[in-house]
């Protein structure tokens, strides 16, 4: 469906995102498939979304002295979501993010006006160098200022429910059977599934997870082992913590996956369906091929993409950091060198 709606400014075009079928990445599979492509939205991600519901909230209850200044902790695209409104509104902008956050996020943010720390993915949120932690110390120390916490802030999960969800709702008239999302704040795949749930609770929600994180054996066990967590490459997905915006009792299933294979799906996207995207949406492509088998040709699957791929060309994109993962391996020929799988 194409739209000639005409915006009066940018924060309107938010939501709307297509949804598009696939074809040779999932050949084999009978079921429908389908990815709602998140990319679309201005800030190139699902979290446009989320922001503008947190932010107007912050706004609708509370007043300030000065020029407000939001602060975030992030992995990229929640803060440049809310950089971009607060770019529009002329607000201030500071964001905490990981240190495995690839070079052209930082770069964005920046170029948008947001000021940022960069911090160490390593360390448990607790920690007083964890970027959880140092948006809290800056929110502490900045007068009118908000950390928005987008892992315990309910108007996450609502801008999902009241947006994303009648979306995927409308645009599958009413079929859709599954649908499949990373988790990281949770509160895409919450507010998703409290929708649709909501209008069949027979729909399947299925949240994907890294390898590394707690959040799967937290969901079949109410174990949070952190002697099974340890780092990981994908970025958005995944915790070595709880966040509160996860409701697990609406969850049916978490799938775990692996980095090298997820960065593969997002290759095989890009080369084979012309669907250039991010790591986490190659985790749910990735998610979905392992669960393939259950599949029906009756059923109806959707995959939320949540970003975009140019916010990974120096990462998966790269022939260079694949090599230095190891996902990758030897001596690339030039054939190699254009198609990086073929080195699988």
């Amino acid at each position: 469906m194409r739209s000639n709606q005409v915006y009066d400014n940018l924060i309107e075009a938010i939501g709307h995102t297509p949804l598009v079928r696939l074809r040779k990445t999932i050949d084999g599979i009978p079921a429908k498939v389908y990815c709602k492509l998140e990319a679309y939205n201005p800030g190139l991600s699902s979290k446009d979304r989320t922001v503008l519901y947190m932010v107007r909230d912050v706004l609708n209850n509370r007043t300030f002295e000065s020029t407000p200044t939001f602060i975030e902790a992030t992995s990229g695209n929640t803060g440049f979501s809310l950089a971009l409104i607060c770019a529009f509104k002329g607000y201030h902008c500071i964001l905490t993010v990981p240190d495995k956050i690839s070079q052209e996020k930082i770069d964005a943010l920046r170029a948008i006006g947001a000021r940022v720390y960069v911090c160490p993915s390593s360390v448990m949120p607790e920690d007083p160098h964890s970027y959880y932690s140092k948006a809290q110390q800056l929110h502490e120390e900045i007068p009118d200022s908000v950390f928005l916490n987008q892992y315990y802030n309910k108007s996450n999960i609502q801008a999902h429910y009241e947006m994303t969800g009648p979306e995927l709702w409308e645009q599958t008239e009413g079929k859709i059977t599954h649908f499949i999302a990373g988790v990281g704040t949770g509160g895409t795949l919450s507010g998703v599934a409290r929708y649709l749930k909501e209008q069949n609770p027979d729909i399947k929600i299925y949240g994907v997870d890294a390898f590394g994180s707690v959040l799967t054996k937290y969901h079949e066990t109410g174990i949070i082992d952190y002697d099974e967590a340890y780092g990981y490459n994908i970025e958005g997905i995944g915790k070595n913590f709880i966040p509160a915006n996860i409701d697990f009792k609406i969850i049916d299933r978490f799938i775990q996956v692996a980095d090298d294979r997820s960065a593969i799906a997002a290759q095989n996207l890009a080369k084979n369906e012309g669907i250039l995207v991010g790591y986490s949406s190659g985790a749910v492509l990735e998610a979905i091929l392992q669960i393939q088998d259950e599949f029906k040709s009756t059923d109806f699957v959707v995959g939320l993409f949540a970003d975009h791929g140019l916010k990974y060309l120096s990462k998966i994109f790269s022939n260079d950091w694949l090599l230095s993962k190891g996902i990758i391996s030897g001596e690339l020929t030039s054939e190699q060198d254009q198609d990086p799988l073929q080195a699988q």
